[in-house]
């Protein structure tokens, strides 16, 4: 093999690469520019909406009023809720949102109080929706509290301490690291955006290299000059290589950059509910190496499977047409990697994808498993060399570059 040769190839393309408006937005701009639109974007419109949900008053609709007269005048109290008188139509404004839940009080509840058990009160909500959730929440805290005062004055009518209605307190106490934190909230999220862009990064210029030349009626010129088929595809494969880890790199040193913004100007505070500690976002600088690291197995597979791919097509819009079924194959195990209870096993480190994004996982909260980072990296290595390999045969084939 002459690494002379396969060097001009790979000269040759990097200048055209490099003419490429369309490339460099996607290996420069698109990485560089993401996660700062995404996380300003997340977080502010985050901060703002959770922010409004809880400076408004919840309104409650109560069912069964006249069953608990003491616990309504309870809610009343409340500077966090505003009482609705009954409707007919509660379970539809609850489903438009007009309300944010509805509280029923069993019959003879406030009789029952204190003397025998008095039932159940139910709290109907709207799951999974913002304002329903904060609703129901308050309305909690209001009823613990006008229990807690119904017991102790039951204790204190049978001349007992009230401190006996709350023999001890519970608290939660984190002793995990702020990186180890941070890693478990957001470190599946920043897998799956290394994955995406290593092969967003290296898609145009794969399909640019291959079913783009058919296209210009330049394959045939390049096929004629005096350089095997295998340098050929190897200068190719290098540029696409080389577009995909600039994407990557990119991608983390902006990624670097706005989590330290995020740390200075504390940007994640507004999300954090009131009396608890705001989410430290904290990524090491070994962090950010190893993940890099892990990329360039990744990048070499995607770099070989995309000029593979593409190479069966006779022109650009066709060869996006074959590659945007990967982009699904690689979107399901990069979010199952974000899923909670995904851990590494020795048999997820053998699945492509899964395995670098849940190393990346791992990475990012500062554990390294020495024998998975072994494993999934020549793993994904012999992976990428098949794939690699199968461009190369696919190149040297008259019926794949020429078909009609």
């Amino acid at each position: 093999m002459s690494l002379r040769n396969v060097g001009i190839v790979y000269r040759k393309e990097l200048r055209e690469a490099l003419r490429d408006r369309r490339t460099l937005i996607t290996t420069i701009l698109v990485p560089l520019l993401m996660l700062p639109v995404l996380t300003v974007g997340f977080i502010g419109v985050a901060s703002m909406v959770v922010g409004k949900a809880k400076e408004q008053k919840a309104k409650v609709m109560v069912l069964g009023a006249a069953n608990a007269p003491d616990a309504v005048a309870q809610l009343r109290q409340s500077k966090k809720i505003e009482v609705l008188p009954e409707a007919a139509d509660w379970k539809s404004q609850i489903g438009e949102k007009t309300i944010g839940a509805a509280v029923e009080f069993p019959p003879d509840f406030q009789s029952n109080l204190g003397q025998r058990p008095a039932g159940t009160v139910k709290i109907y909500i709207y799951e999974g929706e913002l304002k329903s959730g904060l609703t129901a929440g308050a309305v909690e805290e209001s009823l613990k509290d006008y229990r807690d005062t119904v017991v102790v004055e039951r204790l204190a009518a049978n001349h007992l301490p009230k401190e006996l209605a709350k023999p001890f307190d519970m608290k939660q106490e984190n002793v995990a690291s702020a990186q180890k934190v941070f890693g478990a909230v957001l470190g599946g999220m920043i897998a799956y955006l290394l994955i995406f862009m290593c092969l967003n990064g290296g898609m145009h210029p794969a399909i640019d290299l291959t079913a783009g030349e058919k296209e210009r009626g330049t394959m045939e010129t390049i096929l004629s000059s005096p350089v095997s088929r295998t340098h050929l595809v190897l200068g190719k494969f290098l540029l696409v290589l080389t577009a995909s880890l600039t994407t990557a790199g990119l991608l983390i040193l902006s990624l670097s950059g706005w989590l330290l913004a995020i740390r200075l100007f504390h940007l994640t505070d507004g999300l954090s509910d009131a009396g608890q500690p705001p989410l430290q976002v904290v990524m090491g600088p070994l962090a950010v190496l190893s993940v890099f690291i892990m990329a360039i197995p990744l990048a070499v597979l995607f770099s070989a499977g995309l000029i593979t791919i593409a190479l069966f097509a006779k022109s650009h819009k066709e060869a996006q047409s074959y590659i945007a079924p990967l982009m699904f194959l690689v979107v399901i195990p990069s979010v199952a990697a974000m899923l909670p209870g995904v851990d590494l096993t020795p048999k997820l480190a053998i699945i492509p994808l899964l395995n670098v994004s849940l190393l990346c996982k791992e990475l990012v909260t500062g554990v390294y498993h020495w024998n998975y980072i072994a494993l999934i990296f020549l793993s994904t290595c012999l992976y990428a060399a098949g794939v690699l390999f199968l461009a190369v045969k696919m190149f040297q084939r008259e019926s794949v570059l020429f078909r009609s």
